[in-house]
């Protein structure tokens, strides 16, 4: 379920119930000015319900194939309630719409003067439900949404505790590392120094065997 449709959805449900009670109540306005000014509250209150709407609808239609369907019936029925408020205030807005509800109110009496209709009742307890309904998928998100959070923290804990391993297994590398180049600094002096010891042997016996030489051919030179 989308969150974004369900504030959609609770905006309307709140709207839709409170233009329900105000065309209740127009109806029963006498006062040409008083009526004026809720008749201009009702039809604003109306145009914000289609706005609603069509947000809605938009929001619905971006979304995955098998939620796309729920919401765009449950859209139907909110356009059904709408054109059905849209029914009943262009009734109580009539030009005739004083003397009925003065003709209603004498025929009712002032103890019914505050009774609404069937419809209104039903359209109103739909709206109450449905906004109920609304709340409920509200929290249910919003716990959602904490659980998600709580795992999403608990996962970058382990990916930081696994930042530190590799880290520290890095850090052994490098040690590892410089360790080798020591040795191989190490191993590459001993060559060195072994192949400067073979140079120096050689020079050793090579100038023994030429004094060997020098000394039996004195030896044959001089008898």
């Amino acid at each position: 379920m989308s969150v974004v449709f369900e504030g959609y959805e609770r905006q309307y449900c709140e709207l839709s119930a409170n233009l329900s009670r105000k065309c209740n109540s127009a109806s029963l306005i006498l006062d040409a000015e008083q009526k004026k000014q809720k008749f201009s509250e009702i039809n604003s209150g109306i145009d914000e319900a289609d706005v609603l709407i069509r947000k809605m609808d938009l929001e619905a239609r971006s979304l995955q194939p098998a939620i796309k369907a729920t919401l765009l019936a449950k859209l139907r029925e909110y356009k059904s309630d709408l054109n059905k408020l849209k029914r009943e205030f262009k009734r109580v807005s009539s030009p005739n719409a004083n003397q009925a509800a003065h003709e209603e109110l004498l025929e009712s009496g002032m103890a019914d003067a505050h009774a609404v209709s069937a419809e209104q009742r039903e359209r109103l307890s739909m709206s109450v439900e449905r906004l109920n309904q609304s709340s409920d998928r509200i929290k249910e998100s919003r716990r959602t949404i904490l659980e998600t959070e709580e795992l999403g923290v608990s996962i970058l804990e382990d990916l930081h505790q696994q930042r530190q391993t590799l880290l520290h297994a890095h850090n052994k590398l490098y040690d590892v590392d410089s360790a080798i180049d020591k040795s191989k600094k190490v191993l590459t002096t001993m060559s060195r120094r072994i192949t400067k010891n073979k140079w120096i042997v050689v020079s050793i016996i090579v100038a023994l065997v030429l004094a060997i030489v020098l000394i039996l051919y004195y030896k044959i030179s001089h008898p």
